[in-house]
Formats: C-alpha cells, structure tokens, sequence
C-alpha cells in the first residue's frame, strides 16, 4: 500500500451488462400471428450489445478507429464512415439531411 491507503497495483474489473432489444411488428393480417423475434445477435453468435454510456462509445469509437484497416471492415469503409458521419452531424445538434 502507498500513502493514503490507495494501492499502486493495477486494478481489474469486471463489468457484465444485460440489454434488452424491443422490436415493433406490424400485422397486415390480424388472424396471423408472427412468430417471436430472435435477439440480435452478432455475426459469431453472441448477443449484440451497445455501449451503455458515453466512456464506452469512446472507447468503442477508439476501437473502430483501429479497426479501420482490418479486412473485415475494409471493405464496408465507406458505408461505416456514411454512418459515423450522419452520427456525429445528430451529436453536435447538426441536421443529418445538410
């Protein structure tokens, strides 16, 4: 321990987190009933998740940032970069059809 009672020994958390999707089906028949939907998932199975407060989309922004180049992102660049573009014009109050 150092002065003031606070450890110099790095410091490992674990942060496990629920997120719930809602869904809107619209019936066009009212005798049918649609099946229930699935929980988004991701493309390798595990639930799909948002970052839950504005830390975490930082950091999830910082890791597409880096992933810019992978081959798994690369070839959908530009419709990432449409899509972060229309994001950050709604952040700074901007209208996205400008």
């Amino acid at each position: 321990m150092s002065d003031g009672g606070q450890s110099r020994e790095p410091v490992r958390e674990v942060v496990q987190r629920t997120e719930t999707v809602v869904r809107t089906v619209v019936l066009r028949d009212t005798d049918r009933i649609p099946p229930a939907p699935r929980a988004a998932q991701r493309l390798n199975g595990q639930p799909y998740t948002l970052p839950e407060d504005a830390v975490e989309w930082i950091e999830a922004l910082a890791a597409l940032r880096r992933a810019a180049t992978d081959p798994k992102i690369y070839p959908f660049r530009e419709h990432v970069a449409l899509a972060c573009e229309k994001a950050a014009q709604a952040l700074r109050g901007e209208s996205p059809g400008r």
